[in-house]
């Protein structure tokens, strides 16, 4: 399938947010700049990538250890985790991405939802599992409520503005390909939920495509996280921020694990938005809808059929 495109044509923002720990006061002038950054980012990517110090490289390290032990496990043991709801529990031999396999886990600010979780897959205990998901996923959760509170900063939008979230958390392990070719580990899509917080380990393959139809592979330095806007905050800004359209593209030989938090609108959120938002330039795109139900659309056969970045449009579009 051909090689890597170059990296050096179009490279997406790189915000650091650990130069100057003042700059994370709300309120202050560097907040201020910050937020400025990060919202031109998504309006204009739809993603950047951030270095966020709070997160340590030991944390991180044994946050992918302990992914690592869980794809180890037998196949019969990680079925257990197989869920009707969407995008949640283990996922493997989805079509046409023969390399991908994932998890999902709901409600992963719970502590006692990752216990569940642990428990089913090791019945006599995993302290470490438990504690490094736990541990990456408090800081993610935090990472998330900054990067979305400059958001609504930078448009002079107010506290009650803010989308309550819990926050679903997914491992994925990508094989290496046969050959170690350029090959497919998930097709192109956009997110579905709010906000998209993704950790690569060592192996690269995450791509964004550019608004001119350029893929742009990125290659994320081991102390930072990519962000991508998904396709509700999109419909939240009335079309301002750029959902983020990306795929997995893996090259060869050794297998990928990402870990992902996506921050999922609380049941019963209705995405609408702020008058702030809808002006003459910006008219309102598309109706109040039920987020979950959104959610629920998009898993659905009927959606499958559209173009990944065009279902939020065919549920809710004006």
């Amino acid at each position: 399938m051909g090689s890597f495109s170059k990296p050096d044509l179009i490279q997406i923002p790189i915000i650091d947010f650990s130069k100057e720990p003042k700059a994370l006061v709300r309120g202050t002038e560097g907040w201020h700049l910050l937020s400025q950054r990060v919202r031109e980012a998504c309006e204009t990517y739809g993603c950047f990538e951030v270095v966020y110090a709070k997160i340590s490289a030991h944390q991180r390290a044994e946050m992918f250890s302990a992914i690592e032990s869980l794809f180890d496990l037998p196949l019969e043991t990680k079925r257990k985790t197989f869920s009707t709801n969407p995008y949640v529990g283990y996922a493997i031999d989805v079509p046409h991405i023969p390399l991908y396999e994932s998890f999902g886990i709901e409600d992963a600010s719970s502590v006692d939802s990752i216990k569940h979780f642990t428990d089913l897959m090791w019945p006599t205990g995993n302290d470490h599992f438990s504690q490094s998901i736990s541990s990456m996923v408090g800081g993610l959760e935090e990472l998330d409520y900054i990067i979305r509170r400059m958001i609504l900063d930078s448009y002079s939008l107010l506290a009650e503005d803010i989308i309550p979230c819990k926050y679903l958390v997914r491992g994925t392990k990508y094989k290496a390909p046969s050959m170690g070719d350029y090959s497919m580990g998930l097709y192109a899509h956009t997110d579905k939920y709010l906000l998209t917080i993704l950790a690569e380990e060592q192996v690269r393959g995450l791509e964004v495509l550019s608004k001119d139809g350029q893929w742009i592979p990125l290659s994320p330095s081991p102390n930072s996280f990519v962000v991508l806007v998904g396709d509700l905050f999109m419909a939240w800004s009335n079309g301002r921020l750029r959902s983020a359209k990306h795929r997995a593209m893996i090259q060869g030989f050794k297998d990928r694990f990402s870990f992902v938090s996506f921050a999922v609108p609380t049941e019963g959120t209705v995405i609408q938005a702020p008058q702030k938002l809808v002006d003459q330039q910006y008219p309102r795109a598309f109706k109040d809808f039920d987020s979950m139900n959104f959610i629920r659309f998009s898993y659905s056969e009927e959606a499958r059929g559209l173009d990944s970045d065009k279902q939020v449009y065919a549920y809710a579009g004006i």
